[in-house]
């Protein structure tokens, strides 16, 4: 059997591009741009290959037609950009970067997605803790990348660690962010619910993990991610009422008491919203948020139907970046909005394009949440936990992507593509669920 076949290579790549997509900040912090840029392209190299060795296993044609339109403005905005070298740049990051998620979503089926997505969080915040700790136990003192030079008295945004774990101060993991950190803690959360929702992994690791992922909310004390989690809940939640109404008619009731229920949370939260945020430590103006949108907003205003052309991380020495406010001495990477930031780069033509593929891929994504799982003929279906897997995971990068523009970028957008190419190409009632194997059992398996 061909090496690209085997099962272990299948899950142990996907499980190596999502790590490096969800902690790029990793590899970046610790080997440079450059060590990081080696990987990057070794990814894309072998995903081409992989997608080349699998053509027989997935039409181009079947893929989202929305996603394929987002990435061919990417690449015609460099006929207008203000910056057009970038932009090429730019553009071809975003392919290989989409080609990467697009070769796990067509060889990695839904239960070992699940699988590889435990891995890869797991890695994650347990490599965060160990790097913390060393940090806290060892070195005693905040540290920075190694591509920044101390010397030239850089500013504290920067820092890779601030040594904060054992004043439990908010942590910023391998990521360098706490809030990135949190994100990756409110997605493993997700996956590894589901995995002992579906008991797939063996009752004590599942909580211990789960455990583990609900400290990393806590410590870090991201506002975006305590109503990430929320609106988690409250989406988990109406799925699982959806599910239980056996008839047209009490679908119809289910979905308007959920409207209801969604109505009344939103007045109380805008009546509230002082007192919330408040409670979650931010000031009313998202601690800085406004004044960055508001400059992101006059630039696009400039540009307003096609934008300045595609970039992905914004070039900060670059106009009109350069000319923008800096936030704690640091130029801002991104709009800090992923609406706003397509907007910026896109226009009005990339929001319409991108708010298919969010909006498309959500539709897909509940619908396979709510509806039955029918795995053959005669078969009246039953209801999956795995099915609730890409509605709750992208539930959550979208409330991120008010606060971040993570979902346009490595990791946020492999996950989109994967949920996009997988609800409309896979059906989850045709693969088998199998419990979680370790890596030296995989090994041995084809």
């Amino acid at each position: 059997m061909n090496t690209l076949d085997s099962r272990g290579f299948r899950l142990g790549f996907a499980t190596f591009v999502l790590f490096t997509g969800i902690a790029g900040d990793f590899w970046r912090n610790s080997l440079s741009w450059y060590g990081y840029g080696v990987f990057v392209v070794g990814i894309a190299a072998v995903s081409f290959v992989v997608l080349h060795h699998n053509r027989a296993r997935f039409r181009v044609g079947s893929l989202p037609y929305p996603l394929f339109a987002f990435i061919a403005l990417a690449f015609l905005s460099i006929a207008w950009s203000f910056y057009p070298g970038f932009t090429a740049l730019g553009a071809v990051v975003l392919l290989l970067t989409t080609a990467s998620a697009v070769s796990i979503a067509v060889t990695v089926t839904w239960p070992e997605l699940l699988i590889v997505l435990g891995w890869v969080f797991r890695l994650v915040l347990a490599l965060s803790f160990l790097f913390e700790f060393i940090v806290s136990a060892l070195i005693r003192h905040p540290i920075y990348p190694v591509w920044v030079t101390p010397e030239s008295n850089p500013a504290k945004l920067l820092y890779w660690s601030r040594d904060l774990l054992f004043d439990l101060g908010k942590i910023q993991g391998i990521v360098g962010n706490s809030s990135l950190l949190a994100m990756a803690a409110l997605l493993g959360l997700i996956v590894f619910a589901i995995q002992l929702a579906s008991k797939t992994v063996k009752r004590g690791w599942g909580w211990f993990w789960l455990a583990v992922a609900l400290v990393t909310i806590g410590l870090t004390r991201s506002a975006t991610i305590f109503v990430a989690l929320a609106v988690v809940i409250v989406v988990a939640l109406a799925a699982l009422l959806v599910r239980r109404a056996r008839t047209p008619r009490g679908r119809a009731y289910t979905y308007g008491g959920i409207t209801l229920v969604v109505a009344a949370l939103a007045v109380l939260a805008d009546l509230a919203q002082s007192r919330i945020l408040g409670l979650l430590g931010k000031s009313s103006d998202f601690t800085g948020r406004f004044t960055i949108w508001h400059e992101v907003i006059t630039l696009a205003q400039q540009r307003p139907g096609a934008g300045w052309g595609w970039l992905g991380y914004w070039i900060v020495w670059i106009a009109p970046f350069n000319t923008l406010k800096k936030a704690g001495g640091v130029q801002p990477p991104h709009a800090h909005d992923a609406w706003l930031d397509v907007w910026l780069q896109l226009g009005i033509v990339g929001l319409v394009v991108f708010g298919a593929v969010v909006l498309a891929t959500l539709v897909r994504s509940w619908l396979l949440a709510v509806d039955r799982v029918v795995t053959g003929r005669g078969d009246p279906g039953s209801h999956s936990w795995l099915a609730l897997l890409p509605l709750l995971m992208l539930t959550a990068q979208l409330v991120q992507s008010i606060a971040e523009s993570r979902i346009l970028l490595e990791g946020g957008l492999m996950l989109l593509v994967i949920w996009a190419v997988k609800t409309k190409t896979s059906p989850l009632g045709l693969e088998p669920v199998e419990p979680e194997l370790s890596p030296a059992t995989l090994r041995n398996r084809p």
